[in-house]
């Protein structure tokens, strides 16, 4: 299993607006992403499907994608509902890959939130 790690400025988001754009931005989302968790779910789940352009560069079957959240913390403390849903839709995309018998695909790596 590789890994591949994507760097999320999460100093940039300051709203659902902002979350939006810089997973965006990171991942390179499909032009009719929806702009919701709903959709972000989606893009996530399917982020080893080259076919489906879900993301602009993605993993190969079977790897981990990383999302290395920067200043977890101020990020968490400024936002906390678009931290949360962070945290709670990266669970989701594994589960619902794992109920259809896929592995995980997802991880997060949390940067200075124990410092």
């Amino acid at each position: 299993m590789q890994t591949q790690v994507v760097n999320i400025p999460a100093g940039k988001i300051v709203d659902w607006e902002s979350f939006h754009d810089v997973f965006d931005e990171a991942l390179g989302f499909p032009g009719y992403y929806g702009r919701n968790m709903d959709a972000w779910i989606d893009c996530f789940t399917h982020a080893d499907d080259a076919e489906s352009g879900m993301v602009a560069n993605p993993i190969a079957s079977g790897d981990l994608l990383t999302l290395a959240i920067s200043d977890a913390a101020e990020f968490k403390q400024r936002c906390p509902k678009q931290f949360d849903a962070l945290i709670e839709c990266t669970a989701f995309v594994n589960y619902r890959r794992r109920e259809v018998g896929n592995g995980p695909i997802l991880a997060l790596l949390i940067d200075g939130f124990f410092e």
